[in-house]
C-alpha cells in the first residue's frame, strides 16, 4: 500500500485541472490531450507491471478483449482512439468528464453506449498506485473489459437499471451489485480464480494480492447487495462466478428485471 499522507506536488495539481478543464462532458466527443512525456512515461510503467500480471490473473475473455482492442503501451491512448476501436466491438465510446460525477449520471451513460471516462494521469512520483480513477484506471480496466461483449451488455444492463429505479437505498444496492462484478469481479477457470473487474484489472498491487489473500465467495446477487466494501483498501471479499456466462445470466438478469418494488 501507498503512504496516503505522501501529497503529489502543486504542479501535478496544476496540470490536472487543466487537463479537466478539457473536458467535453458525456454528450460530445472528448478532445484530444497532449500528454507529456512525463504522462506517457507513467503509462508505459504502469503497462509493463500490468503485462505479465495479466497474463497470470486475467481472465480468458479479458485476455482476448485486450488483443482485440489493441490499444497502445508505450503512450497514453487518446479517448477518441479508445471509442474508435471500441465502437465497432461492443457499441461503446468513451467520453471525457473532469473528474467523478454523480453516480446517475455516469449509469445513465452506460444504458446509452457511453462511458465517462476522467483524462489526466495520476502522479509520477506513485505510478503504480491511485486513490481515485484516472486514465490508466479507465482504459487499462473498463475499456478493455468493455471489449468484451459479455461485460458490455453487463454495463449497459446496470446503466438501465440505474434509470428506471428511483429510490436511494435501491439504487444503492444495484451499485454495490455493479461494484463487485464490473469492478472487482472474477470467475473461476482452469483451476484458477481470475479477474474481470477493472479495479482488479487496473491495480498492479491488487491484482497480486488477491487470488491468495480474498475470500472468495460464490456469487450471490442478495449477498453482493447487502455486502459493506471500502473504497481505499484491497476488497477482502470477492464473488466468483463460474463462466461470465453465469454472471450476464444471473447478474444481468437482475439488472434487467430490477425495479424498486423488486429490489
Amino acid at each position: 500500500m501507498v503512504d496516503a499522507s505522501i501529497e503529489p506536488p502543486h504542479t501535478y495539481w496544476k496540470r490536472r485541472a487543466e487537463v479537466a478543464e478539457l473536458a467535453a462532458g458525456v454528450e460530445s466527443p472528448a478532445v484530444d490531450i497532449a500528454y507529456t512525456d512525463v504522462e506517457n512515461g507513467v503509462w508505459t510503467q504502469v503497462a509493463d507491471a500490468l503485462g505479465p500480471l495479466w497474463e497470470q490473473h486475467a481472465s480468458a475473455e479479458v485476455l482476448a478483449a485486450r488483443d482485440r482492442l489493441a490499444l497502445p503501451t508505450d503512450r497514453v491512448p487518446q479517448l477518441r482512439e479508445v471509442s474508435e476501436s471500441l465502437l465497432p466491438l461492443t457499441g461503446f465510446e468513451f467520453r471525457a468528464v473532469p473528474g467523478l460525477v454523480p453516480s446517475v449520471e455516469f449509469f445513465g451513460g452506460l444504458g446509452r453506449g457511453l462511458f465517462s471516462s476522467t483524462q489526466y494521469v495520476r502522479w509520477e512520483g506513485s505510478p503504480l498506485y491511485t486513490p481515485e480513477p484516472d486514465v490508466i484506471h479507465e482504459v487499462f480496466g473498463h475499456a478493455n473489459a468493455l471489449a468484451c461483449p459479455e461485460l458490455a451488455d453487463l454495463h449497459r444492463l446496470a446503466g438501465q437499471a440505474m434509470q428506471r429505479v428511483e429510490g436511494e437505498r435501491q439504487r444503492q444496492a444495484l451499485a454495490d451489485v455493479f461494484w463487485f462484478t464490473a469492478e472487482f469481479g472474477v470467475v473461476r477457470e482452469r483451476g484458477s480464480v481470475r479477474a474481470y473487474g477493472a479495479g482488479l484489472l487496473s491495480s498492479v498491487g491488487e491484482l497480486a494480492w488477491f487470488a491468495e489473500h480474498a475470500d472468495i465467495r460464490r456469487i450471490d446477487v442478495r449477498e453482493m447487495a447487502t455486502t459493506g466494501y471500502d473504497i481505499d483498501e484491497y476488497q477482502p471479499v470477492l464473488f466468483a462466478a463460474d463462466s461470465l456466462d453465469q454472471v450476464l445470466g444471473e447478474v444481468g438478469g437482475f439488472f434487467e428485471s430490477a425495479t424498486d418494488e423488486s429490489i
